[in-house]
């Protein structure tokens, strides 16, 4: 069952990624204080999955801390993102809620 939107989904490879659970995962650890997954190009699997995390205060969190931490949750291989970055903020709405598209056009114009 799809809980968040059908544009959240991320088919890697023709494998759909389950992008609700592993941003849920993400919020669980101690470092991170937003979490979003979404979609890069590529030209062999179609798409690539990201994580865009902002830190809580004085924490660290690299790519082998991610892959960790969900390794340890039970995570398939498959559906760890290939990518991590850090930012200070996310665009969102006035509301708070990430504004996905935006991050995936930065991501898009950052890869061409």
């Amino acid at each position: 069952r799809i809980t968040g939107r059908s544009k959240d989904v991320i088919i890697r490879g023709g494998e759909n990624i389950p992008v609700v659970e592993i941003e849920s995962l993400l919020y669980r650890h101690p470092a991170v204080a937003m979490a979003a997954i979404v979609a890069y190009p590529d030209e062999r699997l179609g798409e690539r999955a990201c994580a865009v995390v902002v830190l809580k205060q004085g924490e660290t969190f690299d790519m082998s801390t991610m892959v960790a931490y969900l390794k340890s949750q039970k995570v398939a291989i498959q559906y760890i993102p290939e990518k991590l970055e850090v930012r200070e903020s996310m665009p969102s709405t006035p509301s708070g809620k990430i504004q996905k598209f935006k991050l995936r056009d930065e991501l898009r114009d950052s890869a061409a």
